[in-house]
């Protein structure tokens, strides 16, 4: 295990249960954002998403979760990412320990070969859950999006003894639509199962507080440490494969380079040939036309 700080942003490269175990205080952080592994057998630089079975998957997953409630303040929020297979044993385990406020949806678009027997995931769900149902931070005002029927449609409200026009803003739902981090955009890193800045970016809002501490034990591209930065917060990240660490470097510390090599964000042209003889950036023009 190493540890890399700059100011209020620490990044340990290990296991997220040992450092989470030996480097993270109790009831010290204020937000946990966790998107571990979903054991639907991804290839994760030099770690392959596969476990015996669910329940050995599970059994692994308590463990940190344990660590997170830990770690986590009496007033503190945690948002829990997994897959829809596995939401069941999160679901029934965390609500033990925890007070299930919301059981989000984020549903994206998809493209590529799509399922033809049945029918194919296009959402991810996530469980927002607090440690006291009457105290815990929840910025309403900093993530209100429109409300069509008030903005849009512009009806008018009767109910009450003057009518009044619905409002034009609202506190979002559990359905959340942001689209999937695709090649070439322009906050895309080479890893398999980047967050979009925006899914972070309200969920930082929403339940942390500038100056607050927020935790990420499964970092990945570190976008929740690069959002939260950006906001004011302080991070602590946990990232256990070296290819990933580069790029919490990076993008939290900025780091220029690291044991010699340059830390450069991916390339965002590709030039590759397939069976029709199409170069890279072309093919993925044509893919984006098919499913725009």
């Amino acid at each position: 295990m190493k540890k890399y700080e700059i100011d209020d942003h620490t990044i340990y490269h290990g296991d997220a249960i040992d450092v989470l175990r030996s480097e993270v205080k109790d009831s010290s952080v204020d937000l946990i954002f966790v998107d571990p592994p979903y054991n639907i057998g991804k290839k994760f630089s030099d770690f392959e998403d596969r476990w015996p079975s669910g329940a050995a998957y599970a059994e692994w997953a308590y463990k940190w979760i344990d660590e997170c409630i830990r770690v986590l303040k009496t007033t503190g929020t945690m948002y829990l990412m997994t897959s829809t297979q596995a939401l069941p044993y999160f679901d029934l385990y965390v609500r033990e320990k925890l007070t299930i406020l919301s059981r989000i949806v984020w549903s994206y678009d998809s493209s590529g070969v799509q399922a033809r027997k049945y029918y194919g995931s296009m959402y991810e769900p996530i469980l927002h859950c607090v440690k006291d149902s009457k105290k815990y931070t929840f910025n309403a005002q900093d993530i209100l999006v429109e409300a069509k029927t008030g903005s849009t449609r512009q009806l008018i409200d009767y109910r009450g003894e003057v009518p009044k026009q619905y409002s034009t803003q609202k506190v979002p739902g559990n359905v959340w639509n942001f689209p999937r981090v695709r090649y070439r955009m322009g906050e895309y890193e080479e890893h398999p199962s980047q967050k979009p800045q925006a899914l972070l970016d309200r969920i930082v809002r929403a339940s942390s507080n500038e100056g607050d501490t927020v935790l990420d034990p499964f970092s990945g591209t570190f976008t929740t440490a690069t959002v939260s930065k950006g906001l004011g917060r302080k991070s602590v990240s946990i990232e256990s494969q070296k290819e990933y660490l580069k790029i919490g470097m990076r993008r939290v510390l900025g780091y220029k380079e690291h044991q010699g090599e340059k830390l450069a964000r991916p390339k965002k042209h590709t030039k590759i040939k397939n069976s029709r003889g199409i170069k890279g950036e072309e093919l993925i023009r044509d893919i984006f036309s098919a499913n725009s």
